[in-house]
């Protein structure tokens, strides 16, 4: 696989726990012939690591190996410490990813594995922590990072329809319903839209209270209730907010 390098970028200022797993991991990791790169994304990226952040693993691995080593994702992740638990992420819509809890002291961990090959198809520019030569490098270098943004036109051809549909399971008394859908609007349209026009990334309602503030406030009367005029405010309150950020330049 050619001479390991050590990433040039400094790590951000790190609580002790996530430090002292990746320097364990990396050990491990750089054990592991099939294994070309890894890398950090997430709070890391941003240099926002606290004492609650989780942390984003990228491992790309050799093409090679890439179909035996999917059988091999939760053995891997045990053997980087004390492993609590873990799971696939299908329910995401990830199956690549593993998503594993350590400790103590408690220590949540996503371990996404990609292949080489497809290592270039991403969301955000990862902070490389080590890697085989230049692989992962150049794999990143093929292509730029590109996070999906909210498409205005798929969201309108659905939203009135979304919106009826809420108002319905509010008449007929259905009010979990009804919560799970104001819910549904908050994360997948005004979150993202919101974001959007502050200039971040749509990332459902993360960080909205820090980039959006003002909107953050109107979002909180999009919640509800448990009861059905608690659940009319807040639609209502769904479609005025939409209705302004729709309008937004």
């Amino acid at each position: 696989m050619g001479h390991a390098t050590r990433p040039k970028r400094a790590w951000p200022r790190l609580p002790e726990p996530h430090r002292a797993f990746l320097e364990r991991a990396l050990a491990v990791f750089r054990e592991d012939a099939r294994l070309v790169g890894v890398a950090a994304g997430g709070s890391f990226v941003t240099d926002e690591v606290d004492a609650h952040s989780d942390l984003d693993l990228v491992l790309a691995v050799s093409p090679e190996a890439w179909p035996a080593i999917l059988d091999q994702r939760i053995p891997i992740a045990a053997a980087l410490g004390s492993l609590l638990a873990a799971f696939t992420g299908e329910h995401v819509g990830e199956p690549r990813l593993v998503i594993c809890l350590f400790g103590p002291p408690l220590l949540h961990v996503d371990l996404k594995f990609v292949s080489l090959d497809d290592a270039h198809d991403r969301v955000e520019d990862p902070v490389i922590l080590w890697q085989r030569g230049r692989a992962l490098g150049e794999a990143f270098a093929r292509a730029p990072a590109r996070y999906p943004e909210p498409d205005l036109a798929w969201i309108e051809e659905r939203f009135w329809v979304w919106v009826h549909y809420t108002g319905l399971k509010i008449e007929r008394g259905e009010l979990f319903e009804a919560l799970n859908a104001l819910g549904f609007f908050r994360f997948k349209v005004l979150g993202p839209l919101a974001l959007q026009r502050a200039g971040a990334r749509p990332d459902g309602v993360r960080r909205v209270e820090r980039h959006a503030p003002s909107v953050a406030a109107r979002l909180a009367r999009c919640v509800g209730r448990a009861e059905a005029a608690a659940c009319v405010t807040a639609l209502e309150a769904v479609v005025d907010l939409y209705a302004e950020l729709r309008a937004a330049p």
